[in-house]
């Protein structure tokens, strides 16, 4: 079996037509890294001489390998993929912008009542007002026949304190929010905590909480 030779020479890389963009890397051999995983991509390497013969290169290939792997398999996916995806951002971005439905306020008396899209827009800013907490989607609905409303809300919370405790903080400030801002009569706030947030950084010397320099 041959061994390669540490000392041979490879064959000399084709001089490149044009030059690198911004970020490309140069290998030691001099041939850009975008070129390598162009031609590992299109074609065998064992085609290319001077892959075979350089370390550098084949090293290269072998490291690109997961991401030719990636590439296409988003190729087979094919334009119908994209779609998919696309229509799913979509769903979400309409669910967010939509009015929603319209909601009675807590006095039957008036028929007042306040667009569900409105409505979660303030509720979701009273969540944020807990320290080490962001709303992320929040959700109205009717309850019964009368006033009442119900509302769902998933949240990013900070794991610097105990988490059922910075929940009830929330559900509070909702509730307070929703009562006092808003006239809804809510009768229950559920919330599902979905992803965790880095802890806000301990003040500096002399400042308050939140507090920054001038």
């Amino acid at each position: 079996m041959a061994l390669d030779d540490p000392h041979a020479r490879p064959s000399e890389p084709p001089e490149d037509d044009e030059p690198p963009f911004e970020g490309d890397e140069v290998l030691p051999c001099g041939r850009l890294l975008s070129r390598v995983w162009e031609q590992a991509r299109d074609t065998p390497p064992a085609t290319d001489p001077h892959i075979v013969s350089c370390a550098h290169c084949r090293e290269a290939v072998e490291e690109l390998a997961p991401v030719n792997t990636a590439a296409r398999a988003l190729r087979a996916e094919g334009t119908a993929g994209l779609h998919a995806l696309a229509h799913r951002v979509m769903t979400v971005v309409r669910a967010e912008l939509r009015p929603g439905r319209p909601l009675p306020l807590a006095d039957p008396d008036t028929d007042l009542r306040i667009a569900e899209h409105t409505a979660a827009k303030v509720l979701r800013q009273a969540a944020d007002t807990v320290p080490g907490a962001r709303a992320a989607s929040c959700r109205l609905a009717p309850e019964g026949e009368g006033t009442d409303v119900r509302v769902t809300m998933t949240l990013a919370a900070a794991l610097d304190r105990p988490l059922p405790d910075r929940v009830r903080q929330v559900r509070r400030s909702v509730l307070h929010s929703a009562g006092q801002d808003l006239g809804l009569a809510v009768t229950a706030v559920d919330i599902t905590v979905i992803d965790v947030l880095e802890p806000e950084p301990p003040p500096g010397p002399g400042l308050p909480p939140g507090g920054s320099a001038r």
